[in-house]
């Protein structure tokens, strides 16, 4: 048997994402911008040094589809660098793609100025990749838009929820033709490069970034044994959907490179590496942590503290924030609210990245409405009592009011 393909599995770089960031005076771009760059850097450098064979990214290269020529100059810089190492395929997702059928998408640059070792995956298609450690086969399947996949006769008069299934079977079917295809050659390993969500999937806040409807794979659609690995993109938190099932292929998301908000504070980022041989029913994977920015929510309770500062400064120190995004959460009352010192908690904070936000979750005493006595010992003609007098409604109509509601009560109550 052959030395093993090694594949470097990458996407979701996002770049243009700005949140909980601000200008760096060197470069003249924003903070968190350089965060995203940096990632793609560590990823790069890792097959750099592990001697990869081939880079599968696997859909959304810039935050929105019209990224400035900045953020393009900054993205094409390390493809080129990755290209000089390894043949690269670019798969085009959900941010990559134009609305218009038309229009080119923000990877196909690289296709049209023929980007030696640059493949991009603009369509549903088999591609046979010569490595230096052999032959490979990818299929690229690019984000499903509705208008680059379905004919007008096909969506006429058809509910939201009537298209979706028709763009999911539509999906499943390009998936299934693709194996077949795949099939032909089992001398050789074989991938599945999408950028789609599998029903199964356990997002992450890709949701709050998501660019057009989406529409989801079921898992059994890619559980097909003509695929060695199955790369996927376009969810952020990373999952192996199959975990080890026998006779299925690896179904992989990688996830993102970096935390697009506290949706994802918990959440491990990274890449991952793939080694696929001839011979073998499945490729070997693993995951490779990157240093992304940590995010770090601080909860704090000062209702019953009698230096609401000093529990609050506490809490922070018991945390390590220095380079972090940081957000403290404080549960307080209106009295103490009034002795905490905001300078002084941001001077602790002052070795943090970024202060999301300082939020007092304020208790505030609720005007009663019932009186002294407690809700569950009146009777519900005394609750209706209560409501009429704290709604100012006069003593003559109140009267009337509760006569009504008196007869209506024992009327329920007599029997049938």
């Amino acid at each position: 048997m052959s030395d093993p393909i090694r594949i470097l599995h990458f996407a979701d770089v996002h770049i243009g994402m700005e949140n909980y960031g601000q200008i760096d005076p060197k470069t003249g771009i924003n903070g968190r911008i350089l965060d995203f760059l940096r990632r793609v850097d560590e990823t790069i450098e890792y097959a750099e040094d592990h001697d990869a064979d081939l880079a599968l990214f696997a859909g959304d290269a810039f935050k929105t589809r019209s990224p400035n020529p900045t953020y393009m100059r900054e993205f094409a810089r390390r493809i080129i660098r990755l290209a000089r190492l390894c043949p690269v395929v670019l798969l085009a997702g959900n941010h990559d793609l134009p609305a218009m059928v038309q229009k080119a998408s923000t990877v196909d640059v690289f296709h049209t100025l023929q980007v030696p070792n640059v493949i991009v995956g603009r369509q549903d298609e088999l591609h046979t990749i010569e490595t230096r450690r052999g032959e490979i086969q990818i299929a690229t399947v690019p984000y499903p838009m509705r208008q680059r996949l379905l004919a007008r006769e096909q969506t006429q008069g058809k509910s939201i929820l009537e298209i979706d299934e028709i763009l999911q079977n539509e999906v499943e079917a390009v998936v299934h033709n693709l194996a077949q295809q795949a099939a032909a050659r089992p001398e050789i390993p074989s991938i599945l490069l999408g950028h789609f969500t599998v029903a199964e999937a356990r997002y992450g806040s890709e949701r709050s970034v998501m660019v057009g409807r989406d529409v989801a794979v079921l898992k059994s659609a890619l559980a097909n044994p003509a695929w060695d690995y199955v790369a996927l993109g376009h969810i952020h938190r990373h999952q192996d959907l199959t975990q080890g099932e026998a006779g299925t292929p690896p179904i992989v998301y990688c996830g993102s490179l970096e935390r697009i908000d506290f949706g994802e504070e918990r959440e491990r980022k990274g890449f991952c590496w793939v080694e696929a041989a001839r011979g073998t029913a499945c490729a070997k994977w693993k995951f490779v942590p990157v240093a992304a920015r940590e995010f770090v929510t601080i909860r704090v309770d000062v209702r019953a503290c009698d230096d609401p500062t000093a529990e609050v400064i506490a809490a922070i120190e018991a945390q390590e924030v220095a380079d972090a995004v940081v957000r403290v959460l404080i549960k307080t009352t209106v009295e103490r609210e009034a002795e905490l010192r905001e300078r002084d908690i941001e001077r602790v904070l002052s070795d943090a990245y970024f202060i999301a936000v300082i939020q007092k979750d304020v208790e505030r005493p609720a005007r009663s409405r019932l009186g002294t006595e407690s809700p569950e010992t009146l009777s519900p003609i005394e609750l209706l009592e209560r409501y009429l007098i704290a709604k100012e409604t006069p003593s003559e109509r109140r009267v009337v009011l509760l006569q009504h509601a008196e007869t209506i009560m024992n009327q329920g109550s007599d029997p049938a």
